[in-house]
């Protein structure tokens, strides 16, 4: 076993000088230079990475974060909430504020100000991504009547990317690179109830939310090593390495969560459960890293990096 080791904090210390450090310090920084570790070795087995997260990370800055990974090709696949879709593009067309954890939320509601955690998304972000989404379900329908097929997720995604312009979101990217954004739930949130109204006139227009279910098992299946990294829980997560047990499971694995275990939940579920359901294998290479991932992923990707 190695010894616990602190260090001092000089000036001029780099976040990835600070992470190399903490793999002698014990507790969740030890587990955080681990994290770095692995994804260091799924880049380097040229493992192929997919990226899962939840809208909430999009709501902060870590859009950016994920925009940059898939500017870079560092990621092969991404799959995440619709919610995170839609929050991408609103940013795109307006930001949003900082606020607090304590606000009066009553008051927030009579403003037409609704929160995340301590972040302001307006009424008028959702008035925008109406006015951008339904001229783009009208292209979708037009599509769907020539090819004379629904299109999946992938699809409909991969062509809103290429509608955008904004260099900081990572649908644009994602488009632009090929990269595949899998969403398992496009139900869910204002893309679904936008997709609902418009359905309301256009009753013969939909989503293949089945048609990516082969894309996804190909790339897993075609894949000699796979690697996740996994932000948060949900849909996104389970469809990430639940598709893996059709090649024995993920060859390298970094969560970073608040979820708890103890309540049997997925997005709490530890690397190690994953391993009872062949959705990570065996002797994979994993870490653990308890904690908010807007303070812990771009630390990650720093020590990466670094």
């Amino acid at each position: 076993m190695e010894e616990v080791k602190g260090f001092a904090v000089e000036k001029g210390l780099t976040a990835a000088q600070l992470v190399e450090r903490f793999a002698s310090s014990g507790l969740q920084a030890t587990e955080l230079a681990k994290a770095v570790r692995v994804v260091k070795e799924m880049k380097s087995a040229k493992a192929t990475v997919f990226l899962t997260f939840t809208s909430n990370m999009v709501s902060s800055g870590l859009r950016e974060v994920f925009a940059q990974l898939c500017r870079e090709r560092f990621v092969d696949v991404v799959i995440t909430n619709v919610g995170s879709i839609e929050e991408d593009a609103m940013k795109s067309l307006g930001g949003f504020q900082i606020a607090s954890f304590d606000e009066n939320d009553a008051a927030l509601h009579a403003a037409g100000a609704n929160r995340v955690g301590n972040i302001i998304i307006p009424n008028s972000a959702y008035e925008g991504f109406e006015k951008f989404i339904r001229p783009f379900f009208k292209e979708m329908l037009a599509l769907q009547e020539k090819e004379g097929r629904m299109q999946s997720p992938t699809r409909i995604f991969n062509e809103l990317g290429k509608r955008m312009t904004d260099e900081s979101s990572f649908v644009y990217w994602c488009a632009k690179n090929e990269i595949p954004i899998f969403c398992p739930a496009p139900t869910d949130g204002a893309f679904g109830l936008q997709l609902f109204f418009f359905k309301q006139d256009n009753p013969k227009f939909g989503i293949d939310v089945t048609g990516d279910m082969k894309r996804l098992a190909d790339i897993v299946l075609q894949s000699e090593k796979t690697g996740g990294i996994i932000l948060g829980g949900g849909a996104a997560k389970h469809h990430a390495i639940g598709m893996q047990i059709v090649r024995g499971g993920f060859d390298y694995a970094v969560y970073v969560s608040t979820g708890t275990q103890y309540d049997g939940s997925m997005s709490g579920a530890r690397v190690k459960e994953a391993v009872s359901w062949g959705k990570v294998k065996e002797h994979a290479r994993f870490a653990n890293v308890e904690g908010d991932a807007s303070i812990l992923f771009p630390l990650i990707i720093a020590g990466v990096k670094g």
